[in-house]
């Protein structure tokens, strides 16, 4: 097929790894080369399926608990950060640690401890039980209360009106976002909002090239795992803006190709944890069947990067055999 057939992919820009995914995964490669395997990662490093499976077969082992890292060993952080208490479990496990926590996730952290330190109650926008929200809830969690979406606006109470604040999860949807915002004034004339913009520019520049290519695209095929809140966000975005369908996938062979009937233009983007080879495979699997006019819909320029985690430039091996010298502790170190 030619691009007089009519058929063409809009291909969203920017997509695909964020500055944080970028540092967290180089940071687990880094780790590897230079201390050796196994390295232990505290969750997901993030959610993404093939990159998750691509280090295990490099010599990381994911776990979900800290008391499953064998004293004297190295454990990862993931980029969606963690309460001080994991913190605190590795110190007592004896452990050596690696911080990959974003950057941006960190300046929520600071601000929840900020906001506590001065006595308000914070509000904190976010899906219930995604590591996220856990880590930042943990930082002051007798001063925060979890706000999942406008829904649950009636049912938050505070202890001074005067004296709320809002933060939020990095990865939601903007407007999703300002909605639930715009609620909490309503109640809250009074609510204090951050110094600046919790959501990530990543986020928002996902989100807004998709909102570029909705109106013009039937279909939107989102490549991202399902444990992905912004890869997620991404077909709530593409549906609202106007396509007529989007799906998430994690690899091209989960598209169905029934959903090409009657589509002339497919939009193709990718969350922010997601490497670009899977979505050069689904740009592949379209052209092969008649998709193969690319179109780039750019949205913004990116060029933030984030310096590798502090602790890679220290012998961790060193410091975790100490650790378990130190304390008596049983447990002998993973060389």
């Amino acid at each position: 097929m030619t691009a007089s057939s009519g058929r063409r992919v809009l291909l969203a820009a920017p997509r695909g790894y964020c500055a944080g995914v970028d540092r967290a995964v180089i940071a687990v490669e880094k780790a590897l080369e230079q201390y050796g395997a196994p390295i232990y990662v505290r969750h997901e490093i993030v959610h993404n399926k093939y990159v998750v499976q691509t280090l295990e077969k490099k010599g990381a082992i994911f776990v979900e608990r800290t008391e499953e890292v064998p004293p004297g060993s190295i454990v990862m952080f993931s980029a969606h950060g963690v309460a001080p208490v994991v913190h605190e479990e590795a110190r007592q496990g004896r452990l050596a640690t690696i911080d990959a926590t974003c950057p941006l996730v960190t300046k929520v952290h600071k601000e929840a401890v900020r906001y506590a330190k001065e006595d308000y109650d914070i509000l904190l926008i976010g899906h219930e039980g995604h590591e996220e929200v856990i880590g930042t809830s943990g930082e002051a969690p007798d001063h925060i209360q979890l706000v999942d979406g406008p829904e649950d606006v009636a049912k938050v109470e505070v202890r001074d009106p005067s004296k709320v604040v809002w933060l939020s999860q990095t990865t939601l949807s903007v407007d999703e976002t300002m909605e639930t915002v715009d609620a909490l004034k309503t109640k809250f004339p009074g609510l204090v909002s951050p110094p600046s913009d919790d959501i990530c520019y990543a986020t928002q520049n996902r989100q807004l090239a998709v909102k570029q290519m909705g109106a013009d695209a039937e279909l939107v095929i989102v490549v991202g795992s399902r444990n992905s809140s912004n890869s997620k966000r991404l077909v709530e975005v593409a549906k609202l803006a106007g396509a007529r369908e989007a799906y998430l996938v994690d690899f091209a062979d989960e598209i169905d190709e029934a959903w090409l009937e009657g589509v002339t233009t497919v939009g193709v983007t990718s969350g922010a944890s997601v490497p670009d080879v899977l979505v050069e495979q689904v740009l592949q699997w379209l052209a092969e069947r008649g998709y193969g006019d690319v179109e780039i819909v750019k949205a913004a320029e990116e060029s933030i990067t984030f310096s590798l985690p502090k602790e890679l430039r220290r012998d961790l091996r060193e410091e975790a055999a100490a650790l378990v010298a130190e304390r008596g502790g049983s447990g002998t170190s993973v060389a």
